[in-house]
């Protein structure tokens, strides 16, 4: 009898790998899969911000206070530079008015000494306390507004004092009248206006005419009752009448 040792003989199959080609396969793969799942994992975590997101959002939080302060600084200096540009432009209005004024108070002021130069000039006449003009403009309302310049330059040191009064004469109803001075204020014992100074002074003031009344002249008083009197022609003002 013969012992023979059996033959090992493998029969591939075509197409077909064998049982450990696919194990291997299989783990390749899946080392493969893993290798994939872990690059994908590691590059989220490396895009993804570093640090506590609760300390991130402190900083943000503090990040927005400090901007939110940084308006309202600009704001309040905003509204401190209108608030300066509005006194200054009304600083600048009230300049501007009280130049005004100081430029009519100098044509004023002008005026007055070429007055005087030619009250007390060299070729003037030497006069005592006398009124120079008077001159009436009328007002809202029918009242007339008066201007009486008074002088004198006969003694440059002495003072004039006194009251003055003026009457106006015309024609009402076809008839020569005169009104008084208490009449021209509608009152009774009016006291006379009164008047202080060296050289020369201007009153003024208001009074009414009568109803249907034409002022022709007006009679002037200085002093007392009885005192120095000048006419003027109404339509002439600052020139005596002819004849006073």
């Amino acid at each position: 009898m013969n012992n023979r040792t059996p033959s090992r003989i493998q029969i591939r199959l075509p197409g077909r790998p064998p049982v450990q080609d696919r194990k291997r396969l299989l783990v390749l793969g899946g080392i493969w899969l893993l290798s994939l799942i872990l690059a994908v994992l590691a590059g989220r975590w490396l895009g993804a911000p570093h640090g506590d997101p609760g300390r991130q959002l402190d900083a943000a939080e503090a990040r927005v206070e400090t901007l939110q302060k940084e308006v309202v600084e600009l704001q309040q200096r905003q509204a401190t530079l209108q608030a300066s540009d509005r006194i200054s432009r009304a600083a600048n209005t009230e300049v501007q008015a009280s130049l005004g004024e100081r430029d009519e108070e100098i044509a004023g002021l002008r005026a007055d000494v070429a007055f005087y130069e030619r009250l007390v000039g060299a070729t003037s006449q030497r006069k005592g306390l006398n009124t120079h003009s008077i001159e009436f403009s009328p007002e809202a309302g029918g009242t007339w507004q008066y201007a009486v310049v008074l002088t004198q330059n006969l003694n440059r040191g002495a003072i004039s004092q006194g009251q003055m009064r003026f009457s106006v004469e015309g024609v009402k109803g076809g008839k020569l009248t005169t009104v008084s001075w208490d009449e021209l204020h509608q009152r009774t014992k009016v006291p006379g206006q009164e008047y202080s100074f060296r050289y020369f002074q201007q009153l003024t003031g208001s009074v009414i005419l009568p109803k249907d009344f034409t002022p022709q002249r007006v009679r002037v008083t200085l002093g007392s009752a009885g005192g120095a009197t000048q006419v003027f022609d109404w339509k002439q003002a600052g020139t005596p009448a002819k004849g006073e």
